[in-house]
């Protein structure tokens, strides 16, 4: 199988070689059925990591971002230049991600039992887990309320399961998925892109599974932007709203309206209630998300 690996990074030097250097640890057990070809886009990184990236795998593909893809841009790019190579599959796979050695066995795995069990491909994602916290970081997620929006992460438990929502922190789409759906959609800068990914395959029947074992770690740093949110000024909370890097108001917008329709008055309400009454929103609504 000849699988295009494809990420994004932006100065974090030390973690994307970290990433790269743990994905090729993971490729030696599988070299003789697998071949692979990294495709990196540097969205504009001032730390070196591309010439850094460039210099240790001279084989990979550096594409060159211009600051403003963001998560979802990047991984757009370096997918489209994939797509010209004609891979049997693609590995989306965040900079931030130390895979396991056991990734590529547990993914193919999940590819033949999807052939078996369903007679078609399947989009295929690994678990990680927080080493700090040992608990699930990442991988697929279950929706248990489509109005409130509410899912819960799926642990892995020694068998496929099949899921809804999907990140994209190891994530493996065969070719045949990707000609019906293509690759992440526009209208997502950084988050959620993956999450209308799958739920795209959901609709069309295409199985969506977590692999039965974990395939990785990956530190959740994300911090808990609401927690100061109503002390700060309105232009301050218009930024936070509007921001790629914080709430990424647009991105989760077009999730809505594509996937949930009935809770876009909602989403635009609390929209509202975030930005005029933040106090109300943090002590009302999101504690009863």
């Amino acid at each position: 199988m000849t699988i295009a690996v494809l990420l994004t990074c932006f100065n974090r030097k030390e973690k994307t070689l970290k990433a790269l250097y743990k994905l090729m640890v993971a490729y030696k057990t599988v070299s003789e059925k697998v071949s692979l070809k990294v495709y990196l886009t540097d969205d504009g990184s001032t730390d070196g990591t591309g010439e850094a990236v460039r210099a240790k795998y001279p084989e990979a593909i550096i594409l060159q971002g211009n600051g403003n893809l963001y998560w979802a841009g990047g991984m757009r790019n370096s997918w489209r230049e994939a797509l010209k190579g004609n891979f049997d599959a693609y590995l989306l796979l965040n900079d931030d991600t130390n895979v396991f050695e056991n990734v590529f066995q547990e993914l193919l795995n999940a590819h033949e039992y999807s052939l078996k069990q369903f007679g078609r491909q399947g989009i295929y994602l690994g678990s990680t887990y927080d080493e700090n916290t040992k608990e699930i970081s990442y991988g697929g997620a279950k929706l248990t309320n489509k109005f409130m929006f509410k899912y819960h992460f799926l642990t892995p438990n020694g068998k496929f399961q099949n899921c809804e929502l999907g990140n994209a922190n190891i994530m493996l789409v065969p070719k045949e998925v990707v000609n019906e759906i293509g690759i992440l959609s526009e209208g997502y800068i950084h988050g959620v892109a993956d999450y209308d990914y799958t739920l795209k395959a959901i609709q069309k029947n295409i199985p969506v599974l977590i692999t039965p074992n974990y395939s990785g770690t990956c530190t959740d740093d994300h911090s808990d932007i609401y927690m100061t949110f109503p002390e700060k000024t309105f232009s301050e909370r218009l930024a936070l709203l509007k921001s790629p890097l914080a709430l990424d108001f647009k991105s989760n917008f077009n999730l809505m309206l594509r996937h949930f329709p009935l809770r876009v008055p909602f989403v635009l309400f609390s929209a509202g209630l975030k930005l005029f009454m933040p106090s109300i929103y943090v002590k009302g609504l999101r504690k009863n998300r």
